[in-house]
């Protein structure tokens, strides 16, 4: 990924960009994304795009494991996620999945995150602290709570699903306030050419639609356009 398509991605909603994959793809039928809504601790924020660093976690119940085993698995997933191509994602299941009760996501996860270079966080699992996640590291998650119950890391670098939506180490990552898709590899070549003939396909409905006197008339005409430029 080149930084001309690494800031195209982050001006371009996350929906843009899984329209855009199709249109790479010269068809219908891309599915790899999340079901679901999400919430996010940054609403507003640009969406944001990297390679995923994956993890798995776990807080309903205490871990049967060591101290010291869980120790070291802790500081082996925090040397995990500063590792690896940037920009990065850190992308996290929550096993407890439907029944996430831990907050692994608050003020001092986020914020060591971002010092150690990550970009935001994909998660089913739960945020807290809002208003104090830093601003720059958005985090897309699955639910908001108070508690970090029993956390504690899983798995490290192995595949991970979020609401559907199966993520390997390493793949490409853009989400938002919508969820989440992986770009697919075979697109990448392609994908700013795109993006830019979907934005201009999309203006050629989008601007008649918002001048005064826009009609049935008018409508037709542009869809008509809209259409043939789609084929």
């Amino acid at each position: 990924m080149n930084d001309t398509l690494l800031k195209l991605l982050k001006q371009v909603d996350t929906p843009t960009v899984c329209n855009a994959i199709e249109v790479a793809q010269g068809k219908r039928g891309f599915n790899d994304f999340t079901r679901s809504t999400m919430l996010t601790s940054h609403p507003d924020a640009p969406a944001m795009v990297g390679y995923a660093r994956t993890a798995r976690i776990a807080a309903v119940a205490p871990p049967t494991e060591a101290p010291e085993v869980i120790k070291a698995r802790r500081m082996d997933y925090y040397r995990h996620m500063s590792e690896g191509p940037r920009p990065a994602i850190a992308v996290v299941e929550d096993v407890d999945f439907p029944h996430c009760i831990g907050a692994f996501w608050g003020e001092i996860n986020t914020t060591v995150h971002k010092g150690l270079g990550l970009s935001g966080t994909l998660t089913n699992g739960v945020m807290r602290d809002l208003g104090d996640v830093p601003d720059g590291y958005p985090v897309v998650a699955g639910s908001i709570g108070p508690s970090h119950g029993f956390v504690h890391v899983k798995e490290i670098g192995e595949p991970v699903t979020i609401f559907g939506m199966r993520v390997a180490d390493g793949d490409l990552v853009h989400a938002d306030r919508h969820g989440a898709l992986v770009i697919p590899p075979e697109v990448i070549p392609e994908l700013e050419a795109a993006i830019r003939k979907l934005l201009d396909t999309e203006s050629l409905i989008l601007e008649p639609a918002r001048k005064e006197g826009f009609d049935f008339e008018a409508f037709e005409a542009a869809w008509a356009e809209f259409e043939a430029a789609r084929t």
